[in-house]
């Protein structure tokens, strides 16, 4: 089955932690799912207990490919490239695979910023549209809070935009800005998944100050996945013992 999924959020909410279970938990369903670590701050390896040891070169970073496939050396502004390079054998080349996840590491380009006219920019967008419109399975993108690698011509086929927030009220201004900023490319189903949930009062809030959002769901805060962190390995290793929170938003997303 396609299913494709981006998820935002302002930084510190969680939202790689909760990419990487939902990744899990749909690849538990004998799915075949491909995860994008999309964040300038790359961590969506340790989150899917992909040895961080092996190297992991971000799409961005291979210049080689990106002179290869673009006809331009990378790290330049303008001139004449390639707008529509070969994409289609990157996923299978680049990914490292762990439990039914295969982890794409995007990477960022450091010259010109996000929306530079440059052979990065470029390989990197014909490879995000390539994902979505073209490849036949469940793609989740750990994206960075204001979704740069989205555009119109891939927001028709995104089946949502999750954007993780916390009970704290700059997550939650976060969430308007973002949620702007998909509505605005056209994405149609744009969710809110409450995070580090603590108490009845946290549920209350977010339900009644976010009533313009579609709530996929409110995961209380665990345990486990403070004590994963703070040990720099994967939270409920065996993910049957995952809660069950997180499979109900998964069956939701998965019904859909």
């Amino acid at each position: 089955m396609s299913l494709k999924l981006a998820i935002g959020g302002k930084g510190g909410v969680g939202k790689t932690t909760v990419t990487s279970l939902l990744a899990r938990c749909i690849a538990d369903t004998n799915k075949r799912v491909i995860a994008i670590d999309a964040d300038p701050v790359t961590n969506l390896a340790a989150g899917l207990g992909i040895d961080e040891s092996k190297p992991i070169i971000p799409v961005s970073e291979l210049k080689d490919l990106i002179l290869e496939r673009t006809g331009a050396v990378p790290g330049t502004i303008g001139g004449f490239f390639t707008l529509n390079p070969k994409v289609d054998d990157i996923p299978d080349r680049f990914s490292l695979e762990k439990d039914g996840v295969r982890l794409l590491v995007m990477g960022t380009v450091e010259t010109g910023g996000s929306g530079c006219i440059c052979p990065e920019s470029t390989l990197l967008k014909a490879l995000v549209n390539h994902l979505i419109l073209n490849h036949n399975e469940v793609v989740i993108m750990d994206m960075e809070a204001g979704i740069e690698h989205l555009g119109r011509g891939t927001s028709g086929s995104m089946d949502g935009l999750i954007i993780v927030v916390n009970p704290g009220k700059r997550s939650r201004v976060a969430a308007e800005k973002i949620k702007k900023l998909g509505s605005d490319i056209g994405i149609k189903d744009i969710y809110v998944l409450g995070n580090r949930i603590k108490s009845e009062q946290d549920k209350d809030l977010i339900q009644e100050s976010m009533k313009d959002f579609k709530i996929l769901g409110l995961i209380p805060e665990y345990d486990e996945i403070a004590n994963a962190d703070r040990e720099g390995v994967r939270p409920f290793d065996d993910i049957s013992t995952i809660p069950e929170e997180f499979k109900t938003i998964v069956n939701k997303l998965l019904s859909k």
